[in-house]
């Protein structure tokens, strides 16, 4: 293999991805109440095992680009089943690259139903979700289907235009989130109960730091010359930016201070706007971008509290309408130093009607697949957790440990006896050997 300079990028581009997924199980984890943060943890790590394998064994077939396809939405999953047909170690390499985004976007999911999910049930839903949405809606995006110039959409409208994954990352899992969260319903004390705050602020902004670091690679690891991945990196880094101060100034004047958990927030709004527009507008169009991204997930992450859906961790508020302003954005900003100028930029509507159009039509996709995988799901095996379970804590009563060893089972002590207890594997008259020790942190 000739070791060019942009394999040898993809490389580190593809471990910057998958890094993302560890820095949103942190982001994640301390968003939650204590008792669940390694369940919480968890949901984004699972994602790792079953995604790749799916993606090796038939993930990647359904999303490459072939003549053998289904009605443009997806390809023939048997055609490289197993990796049988890829002999060349840079393709190998792409298909890594494009496994990392699999992962992340099944991650991202769970945190719409934090605190409350069967781990066994989220697993499953993990491999059926990466099989029959995000493969899908990676080849009609990326893979030469539907969107693409060669589909039905591109020639009739025009090629969408999502250099990163504004439709098949973020609105892909912002409206499975819903989906999620509208089936299984609401936490115990949703709007209520004060233990549902962030446990652990610093774990957030962390967790945001290496999400902001990883996503360098997420939009640039692409780039297809040196002038185009300049632009992308400092898109990438202008626009979250931006996106911070838009949502710490609506905090400031909602609330009257700005908060920590408002900038972790603000930036990934900001990163998951860009990534569909990432080489496709100037600097100050990123900068415009990050600062309307900014102000809408502030403003929208509180209408589950008056709609009264219970996204725990804003993936609806922070990726789906995010998500959205990034891509209807493009028809507007895209430069035609880039490809197709936007509508600012003298291109006429033609771009940004295909651009909602897309839009519309993931929203519609996912909504639908989702609720076909979800739903039978929760009514045959069940979704969530008792009530019992997640008064104690899905740490506890999924996995049988806490994170952090206060009370119950401390100085290295064994948590068995009170997870049997919770779950019903115990005798009634085992409560007598726990008593008095039922109380976990909030």
């Amino acid at each position: 293999m000739d070791f060019t300079a942009g394999l040898v990028w993809l490389l580190v581009a593809s471990a910057l991805v998958l890094f993302m997924t560890p820095g949103l199980a942190f982001f994640y984890g301390g968003m939650t109440r204590a008792k669940a943060a390694l369940n919480m943890m968890m949901m984004s790590f699972i994602a790792i095992g079953t995604v790749t394998i799916v993606w090796v064994l038939w993930g990647a077939s359904m999303s490459t680009s072939n003549t053998d396809n289904f009605f443009q939405i997806f390809a023939n999953p048997f055609s490289h089943f197993g990796l049988h047909n890829f002999t060349d170690p840079a393709d190998l390499l792409h298909v890594g690259y494009a496994a990392t985004f699999a992962i992340i976007t099944v991650a991202l999911i769970s945190g719409a139903i934090a605190d409350r999910a069967k781990f066994s049930a989220w697993t499953l839903f993990t491999l059926i979700w990466a099989t029959l949405v995000y493969a899908p809606m990676a080849f009609m995006v990326w893979g030469g289907g539907l969107f693409s110039k060669d589909g039905w959409f591109g020639q009739t409208f025009a090629p969408v235009i999502d250099f990163a994954g504004g439709t098949v990352v973020h609105i892909n899992a912002g409206v499975a989130g819903l989906i999620l969260v509208l089936i299984i319903g609401n936490r115990k004390g949703f709007g209520r109960d004060p233990n549902h705050r962030p446990h652990n602020v610093p774990l957030v902004m962390l967790g945001a730091a290496i999400l902001w670091f990883g996503w360098f690679g997420f939009n640039a690891g692409a780039a297809a010359t040196v002038e185009q991945a300049g632009l992308i990196w400092i898109n990438t880094l202008a626009a979250p930016a931006a996106a911070m101060l838009g949502w710490l100034i609506v905090e400031r004047i909602r609330d009257g201070h700005p908060t920590s958990l408002g900038a972790a927030s603000g930036v990934v709004a900001g990163l998951v706007a860009i990534t569909p527009a990432c080489a496709n507008v100037s600097p100050l169009g990123a900068i415009a971008l990050g600062v309307v991204a900014g102000v809408a997930s502030a403003l929208a992450v509180g209408l589950k509290f008056k709609l009264g859906y219970d996204d725990s961790l804003d993936v609806v508020g922070v990726h789906l309408v995010s998500g959205v302003i990034g891509t209807v954005a493009i028809g507007f900003l895209a430069t035609p130093t880039q490809g197709p100028a936007g509508l600012f930029y003298g291109g006429g509507t033609t771009q940004l009607v295909a651009q909602c159009l897309a839009a519309l039509g993931s929203i519609i996709f996912t909504g639908v697949m989702t609720f076909i995988i979800a739903f039978p799901i929760h009514k045959l095996m069940g979704f969530r957790i008792s009530e019992r379970q997640e008064i104690a804590g899905a740490d506890l009563s999924l996995h049988a440990e806490t994170a952090y060893e206060f009370g119950i089972g401390g100085h290295g002590g064994s948590f068995q006896p009170l997870h049997d207890l919770i779950t019903g594997k115990a005798p009634a008259d085992s409560e007598a050997a726990v008593s008095g020790k039922e109380s976990v942190q909030a």
